[in-house]
C-alpha cells in the first residue's frame, strides 16, 4: 500500500514540474543544489548506483533505491527510467516519510 503512495507523490510532482529524470539531468540537479531527494531504480547498473550513491554522499541528498526502471518510468509517465531528483522540499519529505515506513 505504501508503494501506490510514493509511486503516487512522484507522479504528482512530475505532474507539478518538481522532479528530473535520467543520469545526466539527475546529477545536474544534484550538484547544482536543487535536488532534494534521489531515487535510483534497485534494477539499475552497478555502476549506476555506486555513482549516485558516491555523489549523494558528497553533495548530502538523501538518497533511496526503489522499485525498477519501468516502475519509476511509469509513475512519471515516461517508459524507463534509472534515476530521478525530487526538486521540491514538500514532495521530497512525504516521500522519505513513506520511504521510511514502507514496510
Amino acid at each position: 500500500m505504501k508503494q501506490d503512495k510514493i509511486m503516487g507523490l512522484i507522479g504528482l510532482a512530475t505532474k507539478a514540474g518538481k522532479t528530473v529524470s535520467g543520469e545526466f539531468c539527475t546529477e545536474r540537479e544534484i550538484k547544482s543544489g536543487k535536488a532534494r531527494l534521489v531515487i535510483v531504480a534497485e534494477d539499475a547498473s552497478d555502476n549506476t548506483r555506486k555513482k549516485f550513491k558516491n555523489m549523494c554522499d558528497f553533495y548530502d541528498v538523501p538518497l533511496y533505491f526503489y522499485q525498477n526502471k519501468e516502475g519509476l518510468g511509469h509513475a512519471m509517465g515516461k517508459e524507463f527510467r534509472a534515476s530521478l531528483a525530487i526538486l521540491d522540499e514538500g514532495f521530497s519529505g512525504s516521500i522519505k516519510k513513506n520511504m521510511e515506513t514502507k514496510e
